[in-house]
């Protein structure tokens, strides 16, 4: 939970990591954790069988979580015990996510571990958690670097073109997966009503596409191709609706922020992530993702809905922390002073604070949001949510543009464009550090 607390220094590590580097980790851990998969389960089924969802030789979520555990985890290279229970915690919130969107989604499991002992609501269990913790581990400590001295050997040119095919392959790849839906048509009328529109042209291809893809689910993912749903129909939220969710959380958890600052260091201090108005992202987007993933949860237990808030938060929050650490060279919020910190990005107090934060919203705050947003649903017209997404849209875009122009101007940057001028003259240090009094820039490895 991003609040005050001491700010320090931290060094970015040598590790190099870059839009590429990134790509290539999204990229053969996917097609390492495709191998994986299929080589288990045609040893179990003693026939071939293709864990990949679409054409290609993919398993995405291998990728994600390789992604999410370099990030996280680059600065705990060091302690094998922080990397192994890193990447566990890391890998499985990942997979219990992935597991929850696509149920959401699809209103059925694509696997199911209920048959397994210590199983998380049959989305995941300890003995593959241990497993995610021991291959995160290996991952982080030695095979990444392995993989850069590997691409180390190519030619910058050759090296760039093969990410960016390799990355349209795999986009195009998801986006074939997603055919999928249309067998279940009439269980989603908008979908069936889009796929009308695609013409009769491509009527065909998309039925060869979706025979070939059912196909392959049915032996891969026999859960998945089951006909009846595994959840309750609930009512969809729609983009609007997370739309004004995500304000709404944002700004709820600036006031709170900005609140708990006067009350514990005695000074009024500015927590927006944003340089326009009083909005805190990462609250916002914590607030759409527990809307998404834990409603219909009310009838868990208060005890379950924190433990998961305090897992889920806590990692959540850890992610945050690196994500904007790698991209704009500053620490936002650092937990160093703190007893029970992971690399000063959380701390034990603060994921009770989320698991405090969780079972409030689930059983008071999402029903009192959801049944004020219902009354004044009437009210608001198209126009306005769209006059809404495009100013937070602008914002979030000249937010980051005005972070990444200050990290370099730091460094001793000059500006390179006309928008860097823009942003000297109308973001300048002062203002910056208003908006943000308790960033500090990471000091690069020498």
């Amino acid at each position: 939970m991003p609040l005050p607390g001491p700010f320090l220094f931290r060094e970015r590590s040598a590790m190099n990591l870059n839009f590429y580097t990134l790509c290539v980790i999204y990229l053969v851990y996917s097609f390492l954790g495709w191998v994986g998969e299929t080589v288990v389960a045609t040893a179990k089924g003693r026939r071939f069988t293709n864990r990949g969802v679409a054409s290609g030789p993919f398993c995405f979520v291998y990728g994600t979580a390789g992604v999410l555990i370099t990030i996280g985890l680059n600065d705990q290279r060091t302690s094998l015990t922080a990397l192994f229970f890193g990447s566990m915690i890391y890998a499985t919130v990942v997979e219990w996510l992935t597991a929850k969107l696509l149920e959401r989604i699809h209103h059925r499991r694509w696997w199911d571990y209920s048959d397994k002992k210590f199983n998380l609501d049959g989305y995941v269990c300890l003995q593959y958690s241990l497993l995610w913790g021991l291959l995160g581990m290996v991952a982080v400590r030695w095979g990444n670097d392995l993989l850069f001295r590997l691409c180390a050997h190519l030619p910058p040119l050759l090296f760039h073109a093969v990410v960016w095919v390799g990355m349209a392959l795999a986009v195009l790849d998801q986006i074939s997966a997603m055919v999928v839906v249309s067998r279940y048509a009439n269980r989603h009328p908008r979908l069936e009503q889009l796929n009308r529109e695609l013409g009769r042209g491509s009527e065909r291809l998309r039925q060869k596409i979706t025979a070939s893809v059912e196909k392959r689910i049915q032996r891969a993912y026999p859960a998945a191709a089951h006909p009846e749903p595994t959840t309750s129909a609930e009512k969809q939220l729609s983009l609007a609706d997370l739309l004004w969710l995500f304000v709404i959380g944002a700004f709820l958890g600036d006031v709170v922020e900005t609140i708990f600052c006067r009350i514990t260091a005695g000074v009024w201090m500015s927590r927006s992530s944003l340089v326009w108005g009083p909005f805190s992202v990462v609250w916002g987007l914590a607030l759409v993702l527990a809307a998404i993933l834990l409603r219909g949860g009310e009838q868990k237990s208060e005890s379950r809905i924190f433990w998961f808030g305090v897992i889920l938060g806590g990692a959540y929050e850890y992610v945050c922390s690196a994500v904007t650490e790698l991209l704009f060279g500053t620490v936002f919020w650092d937990y160093s002073g703190f007893k029970f910190n992971l690399g000063g990005r959380i701390n034990l107090l603060y994921c009770f604070f989320w698991g405090i934060a969780a079972v409030t919203w689930i059983r008071y705050g999402y029903p009192l949001v959801a049944k004020g947003m219902k009354a004044v649903k009437r009210r608001i017209r198209p126009w306005m949510t769209a006059l809404l997404a495009v100013f937070m849209a602008v914002n979030l875009v000249t937010s980051a543009l005005a972070l990444a122009r200050y990290d370099a101007r730091t460094s001793g940057a000059a500006p390179a464009n006309a928008v860097d001028v823009l942003l000297d003259e109308h973001f300048d240090n002062a203002r910056m550090e208003r908006i943000y009094p308790n960033a500090k820039k990471v000091e690069k490895a020498g």
